[in-house]
C-alpha cells in the first residue's frame, strides 16, 4: 500500500500548496506580521517576513512564477497524440526495471445528455474540471491525458508493488473526485464515470498498443455493466472479446453459406391444447463451435449492419418450412418471424415480404410479424408505422413481443394494429405461486379483452403456470414447458407426439387404487 500512501501524500501536499500559494494567503500576511511583532518584536517580524516566502517556495517552488505555476498545474495533461508513446516508453521502462504500472481509462457517463441539457461550453467546463481533479489526485510521476470529449487516460509511473486491490481502490478515489459537483452558472452539475484498467503484468502483449487496447476492453465491459462500474482486464475478458470479433468477421459468410437457420418453438391453445403456430428463432450452427445462441451472435450481426439480411434469410427459411409442413399434411396455422427496428425502418420491407409470400404461394394471414414492444414505444417516425400498417393490410398478423417490458401505450397498440400481445416471461415466472404476478397477468388480460386483442404468454415452464394462464383466460402459451426450440427436422415428430397425447383416452385410476 506504499503506492496509495504516496498518492494520498501528494494530494494533501497539492491542497496545501494551492492554499498557501493562492490569493487567499495574501489576506493573512498582515495578520501574521502584526502577530509576530506583537509577540516577539522586530526580530520575530523579520523572521516571519523572510521565512514565510521561503516556506511557500519550499511547499511549491514554482509559486512565484505564474507561468511556470500554470504549467505545473497541468503537468499530467499530456497531449492525446503523445499518450501512445508514453505507454510504449513506460512498457519498456517497466520491463527494464522490473517494476509495475497500470493504465486506467475513465469515461464520463451520460456526457451527450449533459451537453444537450447544459450546452457544449458547460460540458467542456465539466471535462476540464475532471482533468484537473484527476491530475491533482495523482503523483508527479503519473500522467493524465484528455483522450476524447468524455474520456481520460491515466498512466501510473512505475512502482515496486502494485496489486489489484490498490488499483481498484485508486479507481474508487478517481470516481469520488469526479462525482463532486461542478458549478455551472450557479447550477451544480453532477457526473459519474466508468473505469477500465489493465495492470502492466496483465498486458496480453509486449507493447503500449496492446496495453491500451486491453484497458479499452475493460472500459467497454465496465460501460456495458453500468455508469459507475470498475472493471479490470483479464484473460477471460480478452477471450470473450476475441470470440466476438471473430463472430463479426464470420457473420456475413454464415448468412450466405447457410449456417443460420430458424429453429421453431411451438405455441398451443389453452382451450384445446392444439398447435396454433410456431415462433421462428434464429440459430447459428458454426462449423467449429457448433450451435451459437442469438444472445451471442445477434450483437455481431447488428454491428456489421446485417440485421436486414438476417431478416431476409429467416423469412425465406420460414416460408420454406411452411410449404414443407403443408406437403406433409401437418396443420400449422401461423409462424411468427421477429422483425428488428432496422428492418421495420426499411421502406422496401413490405414489397420484399409480399414478393416472398407470392413466390411461395403462402397466404399472408399465416405469417405473424413479431415486433418488440421497445420498438413500438421508441419509434416516433412514420416509416415503422407505415410498414406495420401496410403489412396488416396485406393480411399479416401483428404480434407485440415482450409485452410489459417497454412503454407502449394503448394508443400505440391501436396505432400499430396489433392483433396479439405476447406477455413477457418476467410476468409468467412463478405466477402460480406469486399473487402479485397473478394480478399483473390478470390486468394485462383484462386490457387485451377490452381491446379485442389475442394473448400469448411466453416462458411457460411448469404445469402450474400453464394451468393458471388457462384459468385466467390467456389464449395461447409458449415456453420450455410446452416445447423447446427445435430444428425443422424434429418438428414433424414433435407435432405427431403432441397430437397423440391429445387424442389418447384419459387413464382412470383402478378401483384398487381408488380404494387404497
Amino acid at each position: 500500500m506504499n503506492f496509495l500512501r504516496e498518492v494520498r501524500y501528494q494530494a494533501l501536499r497539492a491542497r496545501i500548496a494551492n492554499a498557501l500559494s493562492g490569493p487567499a494567503i495574501l489576506a493573512f500576511i498582515p495578520a501574521l506580521c502584526l502577530g509576530a511583532f506583537w509577540t516577539g518584536g522586530e526580530v520575530a517580524l523579520m523572521a516571519v517576513s523572510l521565512g514565510l516566502p521561503l516556506f511557500i517556495v519550499l511547499i511549491n517552488p514554482q509559486a512565484l512564477n505564474a507561468k511556470t505555476q500554470s504549467l505545473q498545474k497541468m503537468r499530467g495533461l499530456v497531449p492525446r497524440e503523445d499518450f501512445p508513446d508514453l505507454l510504449s516508453n513506460l512498457v519498456l521502462k517497466s520491463q527494464k526495471d522490473g517494476r509495475l504500472s497500470s493504465v486506467f481509462l475513465v469515461e464520463l457517463s451520460d456526457f451527450d445528455e449533459l451537453t444537450e441539457r447544459h450546452g457544449k461550453s458547460a460540458a467542456e467546463t465539466v471535462a476540464s474540471r475532471v482533468g484537473e481533479r484527476l491530475e491533482g489526485l495523482l503523483r508527479e510521476t503519473d500522467s493524465v491525458s484528455h483522450l476524447a470529449s468524455n474520456q481520460f487516460g491515466v498512466c501510473l509511473g512505475p512502482v515496486q508493488h502494485l496489486d489489484l486491490e490498490a488499483c481498484i481502490e485508486l479507481s474508487g478515489r478517481l470516481q469520488s473526485a469526479i462525482e463532486e459537483p461542478v458549478s455551472i452558472d450557479g447550477i451544480a452539475v453532477y457526473t459519474t464515470a466508468a473505469i477500465g484498467f489493465c495492470q502492466s503484468n496483465r498486458n496480453p502483449g509486449a507493447d503500449g498498443d496492446t496495453w491500451f487496447n486491453a484497458a479499452t476492453i475493460a472500459l467497454n465491459d465496465a460501460c456495458a455493466r453500468g455508469p459507475t462500474t470498475i472493471r479490470a482486464f483479464s484473460k477471460e475478458m480478452h477471450k470473450t472479446v476475441t470470440a466476438r470479433m471473430n463472430l463479426r468477421e464470420e457473420a456475413r459468410d454464415a448468412l450466405e453459406h447457410g449456417q443460420v437457420h430458424p429453429w421453431f418453438q411451438p405455441q398451443i391453445s389453452t382451450d384445446t391444447g392444439r398447435l396454433t403456430g410456431f415462433e421462428a428463432l434464429a440459430r447459428w450452427t458454426h462449423p467449429e463451435r457448433g450451435l451459437i445462441s442469438p444472445g451471442e451472435f445477434l450483437p455481431a450481426f447488428g454491428e456489421m449492419g446485417l440485421l436486414d439480411r438476417l431478416g431476409e434469410v429467416m423469412l425465406y427459411h420460414t416460408l420454406t418450412a411452411l410449404k414443407a409442413w403443408d406437403a406433409t399434411g401437418m396443420a400449422v396455422p401461423t409462424v411468427g418471424v421477429n422483425f428488428s427496428g432496422a428492418e421495420l425502418n426499411n421502406p422496401r420491407l413490405v414489397d420484399k415480404v409480399k414478393w416472398e409470400l407470392d413466390r411461395f404461394d403462402i397466404a399472408p394471414e399465416r405469417l405473424a410479424i413479431e415486433i418488440l414492444e421497445t420498438v413500438v414505444s421508441s419509434s416516433p417516425g412514420d416509416t415503422v408505422a407505415r410498414n406495420v400498417k401496410a403489412l396488416e393490410e396485406l393480411g399479416c398478423k401483428i404480434d407485440l413481443d415482450d409485452f410489459g417490458t417497454g412503454n407502449a401505450s394503448i394508443a400505440a397498440i391501436r396505432r400499430f394494429n396489433v392483433s396479439r400481445i405476447k406477455i413477457d416471461r418476467s410476468f409468467v415466472i412463478k405466477a402460480d405461486r406469486d399473487p402479485d404476478q397473478r394480478r399483473m397477468i390478470a390486468a394485462i388480460l383484462t386490457m387485451a379483452e377490452r381491446l379485442d386483442i389475442e394473448t400469448l404468454a411466453e416462458g411457460v415452464e411448469t404445469v402450474g403456470e400453464h394451468a393458471l394462464l388457462a384459468q385466467l383466460g390467456c389464449g395461447h402459451v409458449q415456453g420450455f414447458g410446452i416445447g423447446r426450440p427445435m430444428p425443422f427436422e424434429k418438428t414433424v415428430d414433435w407435432v405427431a407426439q403432441h397430437e397423440a397425447k391429445l387424442n389418447a383416452p384419459p387413464v382412470l385410476p383402478s378401483r384398487k387404487a381408488r380404494d387404497g
